[in-house]
């Protein structure tokens, strides 16, 4: 590692990854700094009985060409490398309820998906249509979500509310349940939730949905390639623990082993709380630097990774969001020891090995930090493994064997097809992907106050930007929008996205 870089990325996620392409394109020195043993983040993947299981990217969309990601990671050079399969055209996610014998398709392709519900609501044809226009319209008010520099934003936009919005388009309970059945992508909640990001979420997965064969660790392996081919460095092992500040200014960035590297440009991909943090309170407005601390994360999850024995479970070419009761579509997360889990989703890896049968199956519920308080002094990643302790194992079995009859109600016969079970709950996320509270998609979105969450890619350190999920939006497509926001900051929006555009069309 060299002493001095021009820009200095800490945190090796998606949005660190996507910046540090781009910015090593455009001719600047870059170096990666990565704490774990995985880069990547959420991008990582893992192995358990010779079956690889992906943290967080279960599909992806947008795809397709000419599609906003598809151009992005054409653009980063990665688009043409991907080992993709599209996801069942009629139907990539089904949703479903106990107490309800049928399951719901959405389908891609905007007309095929209004066209799919209208076989099950076939009075709400219309209703379905408006709700899809309306999706597309928001959309439109986002401009780099169409790769536009300048655009429409509409401050009314950021305060409509999800539920109460998907709600006005039909009279029918059902339908409403449907419409927002997925939204467990973004954590959905009733009073706060806003419909924005439903529709940036939602939009993407209609217009097309892709599963990465063999797991999505392989956007990570693309994206160091390409920063290779640019020149830029990347460590692992290597924990920033504190940044050094002159004159408003950020000089250093210290290593826990005490190394340190200078840069011109510091760039965050780690925990907005944590960095400023690093950088000092006394360095940031009281008010500013409060609110940050205060937001509030974006629930975790507990998952269940299953290993299938050889050949006794069919490959689904879709993904399941199941629910207990269809009346509780936005309360779901509202649990007790007894009603959890209310709600999960389930998908598969696809191998490349085998088309017809399924090698192993994610379901991923709702998990509340608390209920794991009791070992948050534990931590446990590869690079630093630690026992969390008999008690800690217990209750993740307990855990294991309750979601386990669920799941067995909606895949009868599934027991029996069980070669391993695996878990994973919030102290994992925390650990692995560094999350405040181990959530899942940063810090929750408020349509009654959307400046409060706001949180601007550029500090008021003057050489110091944060990028990743809590920045702007969550997910594969959001986080990459994100990076690109935190590196117009840096080279100017209409000449990054000129750029961009040149290569994509």
């Amino acid at each position: 590692m060299k002493e001095h870089y021009d820009v200095v990325i800490i945190g090796s996620g998606l949005g660190g990854l996507v910046s540090a392409v781009i910015l090593a394109k455009e001719g600047y020195s870059v170096c990666m700094l990565e704490k774990n043993n995985q880069y990547g983040g959420n991008l990582q993947t893992f192995v358990r009985d010779k079956t690889i299981f992906d943290t967080g990217i279960h599909y992806i969309g947008g795809l397709s060409e000419g599609q906003n990601l598809h151009r992005y990671f054409q653009y980063i050079g990665i688009m043409d490398h991907l080992n993709l399969k599209k996801l069942d055209e009629n139907g990539f996610d089904v949703i479903s309820f106990d107490d309800d014998a049928t399951t719901y398709p959405h389908a891609q392709g905007f007309a095929n998906f209004a066209a799919q519900l209208t076989n099950y609501f076939p009075e709400e044809k219309e209703n379905i249509e408006n709700y899809c226009q309306k999706i597309q319209d928001v959309c439109k008010a986002f401009p780099l979500y169409n790769l536009e520099s300048e655009g429409r934003y509409d401050d009314e936009i950021v305060t409509l509310n999800a539920k109460e919005t998907i709600d006005s388009f039909t009279q029918n309970e059902k339908l409403k349940a449907v419409l927002a059945g997925s939204n467990f992508l973004y954590a959905g909640i009733a009073s706060k939730s806003p419909f924005y990001v439903h529709a940036l979420v939602v939009n993407s997965y209609i217009e097309s949905s892709w599963r990465c064969v063999n797991g999505g660790s392989q956007i990570t392996k693309q994206l160091l390639k390409q920063l290779k081919k640019y020149g830029g460095e990347f460590y692992k092992h290597k924990e920033v623990t504190q940044f050094t500040v002159e004159n408003q200014k950020v000089n250093l960035a210290v290593m826990k082993d005490g190394t340190k590297v200078s840069g011109g440009i510091f760039i965050s991909n780690i925990e907005p709380k944590t960095t400023l943090k690093m950088a000092g309170q006394e360095n940031f407005r009281k008010p500013f630097f409060n609110r940050i601390q205060n937001l509030e994360g974006v629930l975790s999850a507990f998952s269940l990774y299953i290993v299938f024995k050889p050949k006794t479970f069919k490959y689904i070419n879709h993904n399941f969001y199941h629910f207990k009761n269809s009346n509780e579509v936005w309360t779901s997360h509202e649990y007790d020891d007894n009603s959890w889990p209310k709600t999960y989703m389930a998908s598969m890896n696809v191998s490349a090995k085998d088309e017809e049968w399924a090698d192993g199956m994610t379901f991923l519920t709702y998990m509340k930090y608390d209920d794991v308080k009791a070992w948050e002094n534990t931590f446990n990643t590869t690079f630093a493994e630690n026992d969390r302790g008999e008690s800690y194992e217990a209750f993740k079995s307990k855990k294991a064997s309750k979601f386990l009859e669920e799941i067995e109600k909606k895949f009868p016969g599934i027991k029996d097809c069980i070669k391993s079970i695996h878990t994973s709950t919030p102290l994992s996320y925390r650990d692995y992907i560094g999350g405040d509270a181990g959530n899942m998609y940063g810090y929750v979105k408020d349509s009654n106050n959307p400046m409060k969450t706001l949180i601007p890619s550029k500090t008021k350190l003057e050489n110091l930007y944060l990028t990743g999920q809590s920045v702007n939006m969550h997910g594969v497509l959001g986080v990459t929008i994100g990076a690109v926001i935190t590196c117009s900051e840096i080279v100017g929006k209409e000449y990054l996205l000129e750029k961009i555009n040149q290569t994509t069309e």
